[in-house]
C-alpha cells in the first residue's frame, strides 16, 4: 500500500518487451522482489543493482494496455514512491498502486507560485470523484475540486510541484489516475443495493 507521497523522481533507461530500467535519482531502491510505485503504479523489482542505482521491473499487458508506462521515453522522469511500512506515520491517502484509468492534462495555469491543472477521465467514472476529495494522479495524492463530466481540477502547491514530475508535464500529455479505494467500495456496496422489495444488504 502506499499513500501517494512521492518520494523522489527517478529517470527511465531503457523500455523494451515490457522490461522498464529505472534509476531513481536519489538514495532509495526497492529490494529484489520488493514492490515500488512507478508513476503511481505498483510494480514488482525483478532486478536491483545496487551500485550502479538502478532497478528493473516487468510490465504485464495489463499494465501496458490499463496506465501510461508503455509509453515512457528513455530520459524521462518518473514519481517514485516505496510502499508504506508497518508503524510509519500515515499521509496522504489510500493508494494501492492499482490505476483505473488514463486521464489527460487539459491545461496548466499558474497562479504565483502554484498551479492549477485541469484534467479529463472518461464520464463513466464521474460518481467516483468528490468534491474535496482524494485522488491519486501519476501516484500524487491530490485533492479534485470543481468537477464536472469528464473533468475535474487539483491545485499544486510549490513543494510537490517540485518535487514531482508536474514540473515537467504539459497540456495533452496522458497520465495514470486511481480514485479513492474507500469511494469504490462504496459505489460497489450501492450498486448492489436490493430494490425496493427484495431483501438483502442495505447501507
Amino acid at each position: 500500500m502506499f499513500t501517494g507521497i512521492v518520494a523522489g523522481l527517478g529517470e527511465i533507461e531503457n523500455l523494451s518487451g515490457g522490461r522498464l530500467v529505472i534509476s531513481p535519482l536519489g538514495e532509495f531502491l526497492p529490494p529484489v522482489g520488493g514492490s515500488i510505485a512507478v508513476n503511481g503504479v505498483c510494480l514488482t523489482a525483478s532486478e536491483v543493482e545496487v551500485e550502479d542505482g538502478r532497478f528493473a521491473a516487468d510490465l504485464s499487458p495489463e499494465t501496458l494496455e490499463r496506465t501510461n508506462l508503455g509509453t515512457l521515453r528513455v530520459g524521462e522522469k518518473v514519481n517514485l514512491e516505496l510502499p508504506l511500512a508497518a508503524g510509519e506515520r500515515f499521509a496522504g491517502h489510500l493508494v494501492l498502486g492499482h490505476v483505473d484509468t488514463v486521464g489527460e492534462i487539459i491545461s496548466i495555469e499558474q497562479q504565483g507560485d502554484f498551479y492549477r491543472f485541469t484534467f479529463a477521465v472518461p464520464s463513466e467514472f464521474d460518481h467516483l470523484l468528490v468534491e474535496k476529495g482524494s485522488v491519486a494522479v501519476d501516484g500524487i495524492s491530490l485533492t479534485a475540486f470543481n468537477i464536472r463530466e469528464g473533468r475535474f481540477e487539483v491545485a499544486i502547491i510549490p513543494h510537490t510541484y517540485k518535487r514531482t514530475n508536474l514540473q515537467f508535464r504539459r497540456p495533452g500529455d496522458r497520465v495514470n489516475v486511481e480514485f479513492d479505494i474507500l469511494g469504490k467500495y462504496v459505489a460497489k456496496l450501492l450498486r448492489s443495493r436490493p430494490t425496493e422489495g427484495e431483501r438483502g444488504l442495505t447501507v
